[in-house]
């Protein structure tokens, strides 16, 4: 077995609770045809889905009679908007796991947000500095699940797959780390703990464990 080199951070939902960001974006989307959700059913259905999948799914449910392309635009306009006045709160222990992890491993961020999304929020936390690569939405022509995005990051670092290790928190990310045969940490939150994570190679409650857990692992 080759010596673990790099930290595969997901970003939405592990790194930072941005759930709620999405959620108002999603709910201004909705507006005009008189659609809502609550936040917990809304995004323990779409937590970790695709944009553009999730917007074809509320067209047709919904009877929007748009194209899920232009319903992805306009959420991803107002979330940029949104994330402008409401930063998103980091997840517990991030700071500090990302600082650490720095000293010993190789970090980057693979993420199904676009740059124009995550980049001020890392920005606004000093937290793009500890990156070395960062595969967004716009870097990939498959976003998560497909094994795309973590294929492209291991590209990057010039590394084979077992010599990193994935951190994530739903099953669209899991499926994507996995398919591109990393081992994966899963630290669930409260929108994605009813997912199914029996194909991680481990799962903890917080990002403070899971670093634990690549310690033993080094």
């Amino acid at each position: 077995m080759m010596s673990l080199q790099a930290i595969l951070f997901d970003f939405d939902g592990t790194l930072v609770d941005s759930e709620a960001l999405h959620y108002q974006s999603w709910m201004r989307v909705l507006e005009p045809w008189r659609v809502s959700y609550d936040e917990l059913t809304f995004c323990g259905e779409f937590s970790g889905v695709p944009t553009l999948q999730a917007a074809a799914t509320l067209n047709q449910r919904h009877g929007l009679n748009v194209h899920a392309e232009a319903l992805t635009y306009q959420k991803n306009q107002f979330f940029v908007e949104v994330a402008r006045t409401l930063q998103p709160k980091l997840m517990p222990y991030a700071q500090e796991v990302l600082h650490q992890a720095r000293e010993h491993f190789t970090l980057a961020l693979v993420t199904g947000s676009t740059r124009a999304e995550a980049l001020p929020v890392l920005e606004f936390y000093k937290l793009d500095k500890l990156f070395k690569y960062f595969i967004y939405k716009d870097d990939v022509v498959h976003a998560k699940p497909h094994p795309e995005p973590y294929c492209k990051a291991l590209i990057k670092l010039s590394l084979k797959a077992n010599q990193a290790i994935a951190i994530e928190d739903t099953y669209t990310g899991l499926s994507s780390a996995r398919a591109a045969g990393l081992r994966t940490i899963v630290v669930p939150n409260h929108h994605s703990e009813q997912q199914d994570f029996s194909r991680a190679s481990f799962q903890v409650d917080d990002l403070l464990a899971a670093w634990e857990q690549v310690k033993k692992l080094a």
